[in-house]
């Protein structure tokens, strides 16, 4: 897969993609990154544990999440995009699914879009990332909860079809099978089970679960108190067949992943 001018070998390897949310409201980090000093630190450290990707998000997606206008969304995010990319030498992906902020994100330097809505929320968003050469993992989600996993893969399908109308290349995307939405807790279970079962796309499979409230209801705690069943699943990414694994502890989680690759690849 290519984001930017950068190559990754999905087939071999997984990558770590760092989370770096600058909102007041994220629901296990909020206000803790923003003001552009404490991105810039925790995006540091983030490359200095195993990062190969920073996703930067400025609008909260949790359950009941307030939604902020473009103009806010963007004034949060930017400043900061642009800052990690003039300092560091890693892609830059921006979290969210409005257009308006996409295009000015990519302008600040990001190459990346991770969509919750996997294109299929706003009709303008494929052709965006098609003009911006941009590259963009496209998140299973629907309005209503779903029941089975094969309703994650037709509403893959249908993302990947408005991708391949709008001339995206097929080396530019990743999907996700959008853990924690549209989802009960026994159907995020059962997505983390049959993840394998997302390879029938020939895509690499981008894997975000980090202190997701699925890990908080098996394990009885907190956000801020989730890491081993972050770590968990992130080695179960691996061994299913994730070429990306999101998270927000990037040290504890590169190191199993790098563990869980090795046993792998002697495979």
């Amino acid at each position: 897969m290519k984001i930017g001018n950068k190559e990754f070998d999905t087939d071999n390897k997984t990558y770590i993609c760092g989370i770096l949310n600058v909102t007041p409201d994220s629901f296990s980090d909020g206000n803790r990154f923003n003001s552009l000093d404490k991105a810039l630190y925790h995006t540091q450290k983030m490359i200095n544990d195993g990062a190969d990707i920073i996703d930067v998000g400025g609008e909260s997606t949790r359950p009941g999440y307030k939604m902020i206008s473009c103009e806010e969304e963007t004034e949060r995010v930017c400043p900061v995009i642009e800052a990690i990319t003039e300092r560091f030498d890693i892609p830059v992906s921006i979290d969210t699914y409005k257009p308006e902020v996409f295009e000015s994100a990519c302008r600040a330097g990001a190459l990346m879009l991770n969509d919750i809505w996997g294109l299929r929320r706003d009709a303008r968003m494929a052709g965006l990332v098609k003009d911006m050469d941009a590259a963009v993992c496209i998140m299973h989600n629907e309005k209503e909860m779903i029941k089975s996993f094969d309703e994650v893969l037709k509403g893959i399908s249908e993302s990947l079809k408005i991708a391949e109308t709008a001339g995206i290349s097929k080396d530019r995307i990743c999907i996700d099978p959008g853990v924690g939405f549209a989802k009960s807790y026994e159907m995020n279970l059962d997505v983390l089970n049959d993840l394998d079962r997302l390879k029938v796309f020939g895509l690499p499979v981008y894997l975000g679960c980090s202190r997701k409230s699925v890990i908080g209801l098996t394990l009885g705690l907190a956000a801020d108190q989730r890491l081993e069943g972050t770590i968990a699943t992130s080695v179960i990414g691996v061994m299913k067949g994730a070429s990306f694994i999101r998270v927000h502890d990037v040290r504890e989680n590169f190191l199993a992943v790098k563990m869980a690759r090795a046993v792998l690849n002697r495979g």
